[in-house]
């Protein structure tokens, strides 16, 4: 029987009042401007917005290779921006990162791609190693292309390389940067599919960054929408049309092809 009491878990990741900015004293650029939100745990946060409008930079926040000018960027109760560099080399093995174009190492194998966080980050031996793999390569059906090279696969198969890699060391929250970039309609909805998948299997954060509106929003548990420094923060997209801002309005005229009644 479900706990009615039960305390609603602690947000994953947290951004309270982060200022961020680039540029010199004369011409300074706001990318980010007092912004604060909650990203779930064990739920999908997608980030959309024009280019330039600071989604990228989130998830560099995120694993302090920026520091924000003001403000807190908290994993858990950790602040991200106090931390030191050992310290934030022990966080980063709390998070797996899935880049845009999968940035496979076009040298290795696609099993050596997916094995080596193992074989950088822990002690396990070569057959642990090769079970570990193996389990993923079953899981993603990549079977069979352990074998391969970068430069032999689908752009979708790299994208499944690549999800392979990011969870190697199981970690609770995975960062998705424009995962599907490059690829066709029909293989980003079996990318989509397997996200969604995976997701629900390992139970971790996702938080994926991405342009392809509208249709990554049938991934997304919440949404989270950049313009100018500011940010909108919604449950459904279906929400997104009936803003009381108008520059959302228009972004779910433009680029969603709706707007409210």
């Amino acid at each position: 029987m479900k706990d009615e009491n039960a305390a609603t878990p602690e947000p994953a990741i947290r951004f309270v009042d982060v200022c961020k900015s680039f540029g010199d004293r004369t011409r300074r650029h706001l990318v980010l401007d007092r912004v604060t939100f909650s990203v779930p745990q064990g739920k999908t946060t997608v980030i959309a917005g024009g280019s330039g409008q600071g989604k990228s930079v989130i998830l560099k926040l995120i694993l302090g290779l920026l520091r924000p000018d003001s403000g807190q960027v908290l994993v858990g109760e950790t602040n991200v921006s106090a931390m030191g560099y050992k310290a934030l080399q022990e966080l980063r093995m709390l998070f797996g990162v899935l880049f845009q174009g999968a940035a496979l190492f076009d040298s290795l194998t696609v099993f050596e791609n997916i094995a080596l966080p193992l074989r950088e980050r822990t002690k396990f031996s070569d057959q642990e190693i090769r079970n570990k793999v193996a389990t993923t390569l079953e899981q993603l059906e990549l079977t069979g292309h352990d074998e391969k090279f970068p430069a032999q696969l689908s752009g979708g198969m790299k994208k499944r390389v690549g999800l392979a890699r990011a969870l190697q060391l199981e970690p609770k929250i995975v960062l998705f940067d424009e995962p599907t970039t490059g690829l066709d309609p029909v293989m980003t909805k079996e990318i989509y599919e397997l996200f969604s998948m995976t997701q629900q299997r390992l139970g971790y954060t996702a938080v994926i960054v991405s342009h392809d509106i509208p249709q990554i929003f049938t991934l997304a548990d919440q949404i989270i929408l950049l313009n100018k420094g500011e940010l909108d923060v919604f449950t459904e997209a279906s929400q997104i049309p009936f803003s009381t801002k108008p520059s959302i309005r228009e972004f779910a005229r433009l680029v969603m092809g709706q707007q409210a009644a």
